[in-house]
């Protein structure tokens, strides 16, 4: 066999992969070996229940070390998205939420054309047993569902990573790299929306917007996928939030009419 035979290239870049509290290391292992078959490289886990490092997880990956040796570990989902400029979580259900739904394709598509202009991107998956809570879906721009058959809608986190991870390389062609004519604007940063989110819901609620009070988790979230399916930038981030900050004074002189 010869050296150029041998000696391949290999590609590591891409959207971050974001696994929300996995339970088995051979999972987290499996999903490192799908990322490394399809080019994507950055592993971010969310307080995965055995620990890291794994030496399951290593042995499950079958020499996508690379992928393994560079995940870094986070406390928290917003921790772990918090430099992110946009995010996808994917559901293989419908969800009841005001979030733009997208397929695989498409969104590898979109990944694609940000990825092309540098931006911060990444894919959340959720927990083996029940996936993503409505709360973290509510930090992404957008969802991703998967085309399954609704009798049997389950998938595993290794076959979620790797139908998105595959979708991805397929976009790499030149002609989709060409596809974007007019660059688009940076969107913020997650914890600049979060940011955003937490300042508007504290003035809200000195305000008594939230009521009845056993309504306020509801009302709360349905105004952070309202906010966080924006694609804002930053000084949209900071004219909103300066706009909230004189609501508060206002609020605080008394002058409520």
């Amino acid at each position: 066999m010869s050296g150029t035979n041998r000696f391949k290239q290999m590609i590591a870049e891409g959207p971050a992969i974001v696994l929300v509290e996995p339970q088995l290391g051979e999972n987290i292992g499996m999903v490192a070996r799908a990322m490394a078959n399809f080019g994507l490289a950055e592993l971010r886990i969310v307080n995965p229940r055995d620990g890291w490092p794994s030496e399951r997880a290593r042995a499950a990956a079958s020499r996508a070390d690379h992928v393994i040796d560079g995940a870094k570990v986070f406390a928290t989902l917003p921790e772990a998205i918090a430099d992110l400029n946009f995010v996808y979580a994917t559901t293989a259900r419908p969800r009841d939420m005001i979030k733009q739904v997208e397929g695989p394709s498409e969104a590898a598509g979109r990944l694609r054309d940000m990825f092309a202009q540098d931006f911060a991107t990444g894919i959340l998956f959720g927990r083996e047993r029940w996936g993503l809570e409505n709360e973290e879906i509510a930090l992404a721009n957008a969802i991703v569902t998967f085309p399954v058959n609704p009798a049997f809608a389950s998938l595993n986190i290794a076959q979620a990573v790797l139908l998105m991870a595959y979708e991805w390389m397929k976009t790499g062609d030149v002609a989709r790299r060409e596809r974007t004519e007019q660059e688009m604007p940076v969107p913020a940063r997650r914890e600049d929306i979060a940011g955003l989110c937490d300042h508007l819901e504290r003035a809200l609620d000195e305000n008594g917007y939230f009521h009845p009070a056993e309504k306020r988790e509801r009302m709360a979230l349905n105004l952070r996928n309202l906010l966080s399916r924006q694609n804002f930038t930053d000084p949209e981030v900071r004219s909103l939030r300066g706009a909230i900050s004189a609501l508060e004074r206002r609020w605080q002189r008394g002058d409520k009419d």
